[in-house]
């Protein structure tokens, strides 16, 4: 018996663009990024994408232990697709409705202020509780902030974080174990993965420059992106995922691209299409050395008529854990809104002559009309060699 169909409805979103989706939605169609610049940290300056909104939103009282930056922006998202989430709550009851995130710090950076706050009273804060920071609360907390009693669980695997969740709340609509899930991703600055990815060399003083041969790293990112994903008909549906971990090394990825291209062509077969159907695919580009030259070999590999694809870290940074459902939020805008143009490739232009060429957006560009159906592709690659690329289609 064939998996029942399953769709993508409301969508909220905070990040360097922008405080919600309508401010998000212009700014990303003019390459124009207010919370991209310089902040001071422990080692030096460091160039990365902020959140500019004051984030008034907290949890309320009885939740108070788990208020941090994260959680402040994962409320925001939250609210923006508050409605659909309310009604599905009415429809299905509050225990057939899940909860699957994504993150790679949670609340990190509530730990380091304290930490600072320690060395200098001797005692950790009042205000510190250890949920902040533990990995694995996400997911817990927007339920019990929601009143959803559905499975709710949070996925860390570096910047396929969110992506993934994508694949486990498919999962839980196909098995009906839920009717609804809340879905996407979450991931703020921190002291941590600034300086941790400075330590490996991977980071940019500068905006990041993917695809380019001057390109010299990532800009870290921060931000949160969710959607109410269920199997009652939408405009957009989640088409196609293919997933697939390659275990090359720690932080580098595989040169000859194997899992991400497995990952590519597994999503591809399970929309049923061929990758000449795509009109769009938002690529991973970090613009560090190896990940560039990975993902543009396979892309040649796997498109080989080429397909309009950018890559969209120069406008937000790299939200690593929060980086896919972010990327699968382009994606959907560029299917669910009528005549919304594809997300631009920011970039110094500059060919790496030891790459493929792609067809990187330039300019206002839309998806290919006159088919049926029109296809987008997300791809997320991460740390252990983590794979995964998501199909839309309209």
């Amino acid at each position: 018996m064939n998996a029942p169909s399953v769709y993508l409805h409301a969508l909220g979103m905070i990040n360097a663009l922008g405080d919600d989706v309508d401010e998000i939605v212009p700014a990303l169609a003019a390459a124009r990024s207010r919370g991209m610049g310089n902040v001071h940290t422990g080692i030096g300056d460091a160039f990365v994408g902020s959140v500019l909104a004051p984030l008034d939103l907290a949890p309320r009282a009885d939740l108070a232990r788990y208020d941090c930056r994260n959680n402040r922006l994962l409320l925001a998202a939250l609210a923006q697709i508050a409605p659909a989430i309310e009604a599905a709550r009415e429809r299905y009851g509050p225990e057939r409705i899940g909860v699957v995130l994504g993150t790679s710090t949670s609340g990190i950076e509530a730990a380091e202020t304290a930490f600072v706050y320690h060395a200098q009273a001797g005692e950790l804060p009042g205000s510190f509780n250890y949920r902040q920071m533990e990995i694995g609360t996400a997911a817990p907390f927007a339920a019990a902030a929601l009143d959803l009693q559905g499975p709710a669980f949070t996925i860390s695997t570096a910047c396929t974080s969110s992506a993934k969740a994508f694949a486990s709340a498919r999962r839980l609509l196909q098995l009906r174990l839920c009717d609804a899930v809340v879905v996407g991703g979450v991931d703020s600055l921190c002291e941590l993965t600034v300086q941790g990815f400075a330590s490996l060399e991977s980071t940019s003083r500068l905006r990041t420059n993917p695809m380019s041969r001057n390109r010299c790293g990532i800009n870290v990112g921060e931000g949160a992106a969710v959607f109410l994903m269920s199997r009652d008909e939408a405009a957009v549906r989640l088409a196609g995922l293919g997933e697939s971990s390659d275990a090359h090394h720690i932080s580098a990825p595989d040169p000859h691209g194997v899992g991400g291209e497995i990952a590519l062509r597994e999503a591809l077969a399970d929309a049923g299409i061929a990758a000449s159907a795509v009109g769009y695919v938002n690529l991973h580009a970090t613009a560090t050395q190896k990940n560039d030259d990975m993902e543009a070999h396979l892309m040649a590999r796997v498109f080989p008529d080429g397909v309009a694809a950018s890559g969209t870290k120069p406008l937000t940074g790299h939200q690593l854990g929060a980086a896919g459902a972010t990327e699968v939020g382009f994606a959907w805008l560029t299917l669910a809104r009528e005549n919304a143009t594809l997300p631009p490739h920011l970039w110094d232009g500059e060919v790496d002559p030891a790459l493929p060429a792609l067809d990187l957006v330039d300019g206002a560009r839309y998806l290919p009309r006159g088919t049926a159906t029109q296809y987008a592709m997300s791809n997320s690659f991460a740390f252990g060699g983590s794979n995964v690329s998501l199909i839309l289609a309209r």
